[in-house]
């Protein structure tokens, strides 16, 4: 095996260490904080993702995935029984949060919109059959409803509709919570930010 293959870090590689397991629940409320805030304003966005950003940045993507699942379950027995299915949803955020960030996804203005995109087509490919099994196909965001309806009475498939809805809401929720998550981590000491990764 290359030695410098060997050697190099993977961000698959899950250290168990006390910043890392105290950096999970912080996460999760987090999320729940920042959710509970949105929908009690109705503002047009979740912002449910952002402890789960937070922990893929300082952690990689498997604490980040874990951290939006466990969000996703606790705040489903909580306040939203049907949050729980976006466990899944919350999963693949995560994943492609620390991915990103490990790629330098997340080092200048412009990355951070990108990335932000990807990331907000990944989490409408999850999240579109989930909201057409169990919304119709709707999100329950006022206006990102509206564009559903507009296209379902234009005759478009109601998935393709559903799949509109849901991407053009994801790409404001995770590109106000990619910068929000950025402007945060920036203001981490170095320091703090290598406990995570040892």
């Amino acid at each position: 095996m290359d030695k410098k293959t060997s050697s190099a870090p993977s961000i698959w590689r899950v250290n168990l260490t006390p910043a890392v397991i105290g950096l999970i629940p912080a996460a999760v409320g987090i999320n729940y904080v920042a959710k509970a805030f949105a929908e009690g304003l109705k503002l047009p966005v979740w912002l449910g993702s952002l402890g789960t950003f937070l922990a893929s940045m300082l952690a990689g993507p498997i604490p980040g995935a874990i951290s939006g699942f466990i969000n996703n379950v606790i705040y489903g027995l909580t306040l939203s029984p049907v949050s729980t299915v976006y466990a899944l949803t919350s999963i693949g955020i995560g994943i492609a949060v620390g991915v990103l960030h490990a790629k330098g996804g997340f080092s200048s203005a412009r990355k951070i919109f990108v990335s932000a995109l990807i990331i907000a087509l990944v989490s409408s490919v999850i999240s579109t059959p989930l909201n057409v099994i169990f919304w119709g196909g709707q999100t329950g965001i006022a206006w990102g409803d509206s564009l559903f309806a507009v296209l379902v009475a234009n005759h478009v498939p109601v998935f393709i509709a559903s799949f509109g809805d849901e991407f053009v809401l994801d790409i404001l929720d995770k590109v106000v919570v990619a910068y929000v998550a950025c402007l945060i981590y920036k203001q981490i000491p170095k320091k703090m930010i290598s406990y995570f990764k040892d």
